[in-house]
């Protein structure tokens, strides 16, 4: 008996793409919302705006793949009903996005990592077969290149200031880089509709994404992370006190005559 042998997805590819949708809303949705805490308490008023204007560029695109994702969902639920109604367990973004913001640094490393990995993300999903993944990756690409921009600024001015902003910054990346591997991983969500040419292939993005986040390292004068071990976790599902704490704050109260509850 073959143990290489492939194994050919199980899932419908309706219920696969309503799950892939549902991932990306949810990582931008999560991260949006972090961000949106620091205003009015970031470091300075430059901070505060940038910020700001990335978290509402991450809302809007939870709106778009939440959208998207309502129009396959089996149970009728809209976009705001998977944003604001769904329980802990059902939210299915990358651990990442949903990190604490800590300090100005811990926030920046994990807007640095992220942002590479989603602007390389959605300029290959642009030519996914799915006309409405090609479409909204086309219109978030634009965004997530200023994110990059934000954070890539940022980096190089941390990096190469005092040796406490320097410092705070190594200990930020090296605790988010736990976080990274779960971005390239591939399972029976990105299979199923890989083969249609619909999903991409995620692993294969990491080269270059490796090599742009050292490339931005080396000109902010930082170490790369320390080896680390992987927490992979998030797509399943998962019981993370930060998402719940985040949920507290964001969801509307349910009312007994509701029937999207």
């Amino acid at each position: 008996m073959k143990t290489n042998a492939k194994i050919k997805p199980t899932l419908r590819t309706d219920d696969a793409a309503f799950e892939y949708a549902l991932r990306l809303g949810d990582d931008a949705l999560i991260l949006g919302q972090r961000l949106s805490a620091w205003c009015g308490h970031a470091p300075s008023l430059e901070v505060d705006l940038g910020l700001s204007s990335l978290a509402l560029d991450l809302v809007g695109q939870a709106t778009f793949w939440l959208e998207l994702a309502a129009r396959t969902d089996a149970r009728g639920r809209d976009a705001d009903t998977l944003a604001f109604r769904r329980d802990l367990h059902d939210f299915h973004n990358c651990l990442l996005v949903e990190q604490p913001n800590g300090d100005f640094a811990q926030t920046l490393a994990r807007q640095f990592l992220f942002s590479n990995y989603q602007l390389l993300f959605l300029e290959a999903l642009k030519g996914s077969s799915d006309k409405a993944m090609a479409d909204i990756a086309a219109k978030c690409v634009g965004d997530v290149a200023y994110h990059v921009d934000f954070a890539r600024d940022w980096m190089i001015r941390l990096g190469d200031s005092s040796c406490v902003s320097h410092q705070r910054l190594v200990k930020s990346l090296d605790f988010m880089n736990h976080f990274v591997d779960e971005l390239f991983i591939m399972d029976e969500v990105d299979e199923a509709l890989l083969a249609d040419g619909i999903s991409i292939c995620k692993a294969s993005l990491r080269d270059e994404y490796d090599q742009r986040i050292a490339a931005v390292l080396t000109e902010a004068s930082l170490t790369p992370p320390r080896a680390h071990r992987s927490v992979i976790l998030g797509r399943k599902g998962h019981d993370s006190e930060h998402v719940a704490l985040l949920l507290h704050d964001m969801q509307i109260p349910p009312h007994e005559s509701d029937p999207r509850w």
